[in-house]
């Protein structure tokens, strides 16, 4: 007697044959819905997008569900030309001036990348280049940088639980130590960590989740980021940490 079950196993064995798989989709399963279930268990109401690049985070939170206010911060040229262009219909999303964020307020350069987004200011080393050999140094630039103290105060309205988002390519630390007021401010903190070295004079993964800890947060989850696929070996994942 045929069965469905038969049909779909069938379909799923002809789809990975041609090197395709297909499963149910479960928003809520995915990384997006993840994230988006984490925002709404802390109420998130204002998220500080540091390292913006493009948008593409913003606009991820967004179309999981996120309706809240947004400001992002970056640094590159071209970058924050196309962020504003992404944010000008969402009334909710704001676009800090083009400046970079970090432990000091003045000017510094930038490296920028050929895939830009793993452009930082510090520099590139074999084993991030040689993962992803498009993430290579094209050229470098000035920008502005600031510490997010300066300013976090300007960025407040009257929200009440704001998420820190931190992705700077190994510059994360700096970032923190320039946040050290606004920290106490901040209800959870999602920032990228690297397992190995892959920009010269980072901190790594367990460094700052002891310093995060030490400032009063727990970890709530990892997420997977950046990969060797060379050898399976897992290179950078994001943390959210939350404060208990």
């Amino acid at each position: 007697m045929f069965r469905p079950s038969d049909l779909k196993q069938q379909i799923r064995r002809a789809f990975r044959s041609i090197g395709f798989d297909i499963s149910r989709y479960r928003f809520e399963r995915t990384d997006a819905g993840m994230l988006n279930s984490t925002l709404h268990s802390f109420g998130i109401d204002l998220i500080v997008d540091v390292g913006a690049n493009t948008g593409q985070y913003a606009m991820g939170v967004r179309s999981g569900g996120y309706k809240n206010r947004m400001v992002s911060f970056e640094p590159l040229t071209e970058a924050h030309a196309l962020l504003t262009a992404n944010s000008s219909k969402d009334a909710l999303w704001d676009v800090y001036a083009r400046c970079a964020v970090g432990n000091q307020d003045g000017e510094i350069e930038i490296n920028i990348s050929g895939n830009s987004v793993s452009s930082s200011i510090l520099p590139m080393l074999a084993a991030h280049s040689d993962a992803a050999p498009e993430s290579n140094y094209v050229s470098a630039e000035r920008t502005k940088i600031i510490r997010l103290d300066s300013v976090f105060g300007s960025l407040l309205r009257n929200e009440q639980n704001s998420f820190l988002k931190i992705d700077t390519q190994g510059f994360e630390y700096e970032v923190l130590q320039g946040a050290s007021d606004s920290l106490e401010k901040i209800k959870a903190i999602q920032l990228e960590l690297s397992l190995v070295p892959l920009y010269k004079g980072q901190r790594l993964w367990n460094f700052l989740i002891e310093h995060l800890t030490r400032k009063g947060f727990s970890v709530w989850s990892f997420i997977p980021v950046f990969a060797d696929t060379r050898t399976g070996r897992l290179l950078q994942m994001d943390a959210i940490l939350y404060r208990a």
